[in-house]
């Protein structure tokens, strides 16, 4: 008996220390707090782009003078002058550097523009006024830079600048001289050839671009281009008065477009994960 009271005094306390370890070996895994997912941005900026624009542009006028072969000779200005607003379009070829620089060249065509004018001289030793009308066209070719400032939810605004040259024509100038405004039989009409020629031109521009798709951008802005003076009008049949010359132009733009890349833009694409790390088990 007392063989058996010992065997199984025996077997109880090996059932003590084997509960823990069995309870041990079933409890739960502990997990500990994982390092959060670490996101890195797409590095892709760089590439070749064509864009195509329209605009809604309106133009200053910034005087003209002329030359008058007398009575009395000397050199004459319009007293004002004034255009109509027009559209345009154009299209260019670009490449990204990096995420903040990117440089393009445009030429662009800015349609017919009319204008209405006046001067006052001396016709003969009598006042008279005279109403001017005609038009210009032009080719603009820019080379531009551009700083993007920054993407937020796919919108980049921007700021750049170019320079080049403008190929200014102008319509025949219709000359209507009257020594008494009021009475239309006192009028006569002269026509002087238009001039035209390459000038000097350069712009700033600001605007903003929305990313359509990986390869697709519209963009929206407003450019002013400056274009230095040159010759307007030639020498009229008669010899009595020209050539002239305006004084420069000041083109306000309105401008909308697309641009396609060809590469891509990381600009549209969703930050990528660079690494998940594996969550951590404890016991």
């Amino acid at each position: 008996m007392f063989s058996f009271a010992k065997k199984a005094m025996l077997a109880a306390v090996a059932i003590g220390f084997a509960g823990p370890v069995f309870a041990a070996d079933i409890m739960e895994p502990v997990v500990d707090q994982a390092p959060p997912v670490v996101y890195q941005e797409a590095a892709d900026y760089g590439g070749w782009y064509i864009r195509g624009d329209i605009d809604y542009h309106w133009s200053k006028f910034r005087g003209a003078d002329y030359i008058v072969y007398g009575p009395p000779p000397g050199t004459n200005s319009f007293t004002e002058g004034s255009l109509k607003s027009a559209f345009s379009a154009g299209a260019g070829v670009g490449y990204q550097i990096n995420e903040h620089l990117r440089t393009d060249v445009t030429l662009d065509w800015l349609a017919k523009s009319k204008f209405r004018g006046a001067t006052f001289g001396d016709c003969g030793g009598t006042p008279c006024t005279s109403v001017d009308t005609t038009a210009y066209s032009a080719w603009l070719l820019l080379a531009n830079a551009y700083v993007d400032l920054g993407t937020w939810h796919k919108v980049t605004p921007y700021i750049g600048g170019g320079i080049g040259g403008a190929h200014v024509k102008w319509d025949t100038l219709n000359n209507q001289i009257c020594t008494d405004p009021t009475d239309p039989t006192t009028c006569t009409v002269t026509e002087h050839g238009g001039g035209k020629g390459w000038r000097f031109a350069y712009s700033l521009s600001a605007g903003a671009s929305y990313c359509l798709t990986r390869n697709l951008d519209v963009d929206v802005g407003y450019r002013f281009s400056h274009i230095n003076g040159g010759r307007m009008f030639e020498l009229d049949a008669g010899g009595g008065a020209g050539p002239g010359f305006d004084r420069g132009l000041n083109v306000h733009e309105v401008r909308g477009g697309l641009r396609y890349s060809f590469n891509g833009n990381s600009k549209c694409d969703e930050p990528q994960v660079a690494y998940e790390p594996e969550p951590v088990y404890t016991k």
